[in-house]
């Protein structure tokens, strides 16, 4: 509340002249903007008499206007009379300095407490331009830290973080996007302002708003969410991984928390996260491998060993697999004739289950010129293979006419090396629900193909050994499942 010195009443305005209405409602307005403000406020005249003391004034030191409007400055009262000089200098000094001045003091409360506070003071003119007077605004120091320290947090999340900062509306749509996440959107900061999330993701947009909404109404989540999302770009989609923090962002200023928005911090994960899957899923597959070496290793029939390998090289790789045995070309005119291959094995085409052995007639696959079988044959080298971005019909016309199931649409064809031969090739198919063949598909597709290799050379082996008939000795049913 504020109060007049030279009527002696505490009043909503201040000091009255002679001839204006006390209760105007110029003086009520600046009462209540007095009043309100949140900082601490007094006036004083050109003698250093107190003339006005706001609410938050008596908040912090405890003061009423009655008991603080009339008085000479802060002596003996607001502050301890060894200080009361120097503060009295200070204060009075900025009716005659240019701007505003800050100083900080330790006041008096009514209780006797001592308050730190920081100040800010400045002259108060008159009509001819002369200081009347000065006002000085104080807050205690600890929240006017707090507050300078909430500021600079805020300019340095927008300017100098090294994740990124976004601020999203009640619309779910960008306010402030700091340097960093302007960085890795590829837009200006001012640019995704106001812009639909959509317009700067091509996947991924339906889970980070959902998340958005979320925090919205229910509060920030208790931990980190990692969302894979695809940028826009001029080269096309880039996917990527980022780890998100949400915070929900309610107004101070209201009585009951309304939501402004959602505060959005990511970092790009993607490269820690691609290599943590690929540590996953080498070691799930170095363990396949071993797993189909101990399985293989009870197989009596080496042939079958062959097929043991193939199966255990299915699981979480391949939808179909199949098996192409290099058949003995007689020469022809002293020329060799083109490469022929004969199916040894492959997985049922209905259903999931163990491949099977075929090719017992030993007929050549009707392979056309150009089959990514024939040409790893040919290279001695793995080759792939993709559909490509066309019609499911088209799709299945493609599979079929390369012999393959109809739901195939990826390819990755691995040569059967052993002692410096090709024995065939060994082809894994993936339907369109899975992603194409990589270069560490290719890897594991070899390193399957060895293992397969060596079985069916040893396969060969024994049955020139036991001679043409083809006899192969006690057979010791199958090994499949064996050592797992």
């Amino acid at each position: 509340m504020s109060a007049s010195r030279r009527s002696g009443t505490t009043d909503e305005l201040g000091p009255d002249d002679p001839g204006e209405p006390s209760e105007s409602g110029g003086s009520d307005l600046l009462a209540a903007l007095l009043d309100g403000m949140d900082a601490a406020l007094c006036a004083f005249d050109a003698d250093g008499v107190v003339t006005h003391w706001n609410r938050e004034a008596e908040r912090i030191l405890g003061w009423t206007a009655a008991e603080a409007v009339g008085r000479h400055g802060f002596a003996g009262w607001a502050v301890r009379s060894a200080d009361a000089e120097e503060v009295q200098s200070r204060l009075m000094s900025a009716m005659h300095a240019t701007g505003r001045q800050v100083h900080e003091f330790a006041l008096v409360t009514k209780d006797g407490g001592r308050v730190l506070v920081r100040t800010q003071s400045a002259a108060v003119r008159g009509p001819d331009g002369k200081p009347a007077g000065l006002y000085c605004a104080f807050s205690e120091v600890h929240a006017q830290i707090d507050l300078e320290r909430s500021i600079a947090l805020s300019e340095a999340l927008f300017e100098d973080a090294a994740w990124g900062v976004v601020l999203i509306d009640a619309d779910l749509r960008p306010a402030v996007v700091n340097a960093h996440a302007a960085r890795v959107l590829g837009i200006g900061r001012t640019s995704a302002l106001g812009r639909p999330l959509g317009e700067l993701l091509a996947q991924g947009v339906e889970e980070l708003e959902a998340a958005l909404t979320h925090v919205l109404a229910e509060g920030a989540p208790p931990a980190p969410a990692e969302m894979w999302v695809t940028l826009r770009t001029p080269e096309g989609g880039e996917r990527r991984c980022w780890r998100s923090g949400f915070v929900r962002l309610a107004s101070p200023l209201a009585e009951e928390p309304v939501p402004l928005g959602v505060g959005w911090l990511f970092q790009d994960v993607t490269e820690a996260k691609q290599t943590e899957q690929e540590a996953a899923l080498l070691r799930f597959r170095t363990n396949q491998l071993h797993r189909a070496a101990r399985a293989a290793a009870e197989c009596e029939d080496p042939a079958e060993a062959a097929i043991v390998h193939l199966d255990f090289a299915l699981a979480g790789f391949a939808d179909h697999a199949l098996i192409d045995r290099v058949l003995a070309s007689p020469r022809a005119g002293g020329e060799e004739r083109a490469v022929r291959l004969v199916r040894l094995a492959a997985t049922p085409a209905g259903a999931p289950g163990p491949s099977l052995l075929t090719g017992a007639a030993g007929l050549p696959v009707r392979y056309e010129t150009g089959h990514p079988a024939l040409q790893c044959v040919e290279r001695a080298g793995a080759v792939r293979a993709d559909a490509g971005s066309i019609p499911a019909e088209q799709a299945q016309e493609w599979a079929l006419a390369r012999q393959w199931p109809g739901d195939a649409v990826h390819a990755l064809c691995a040569a059967l090396r052993s002692r410096g031969r090709t024995l065939g090739a060994v082809t894994f198919l993936r339907g369109s629900g899975r992603h194409r063949f990589e270069r560490i598909d290719t890897a594991y597709a070899e390193d399957v193909a060895v293992r397969i290799a060596a079985a069916l050379d040893l396969a060969d082996a024994v049955r020139d050994e036991n001679g043409p008939t083809g006899a192969q000795g006690p057979s010791g049913g199958s090994c499949r499942g064996r050592g797992d």
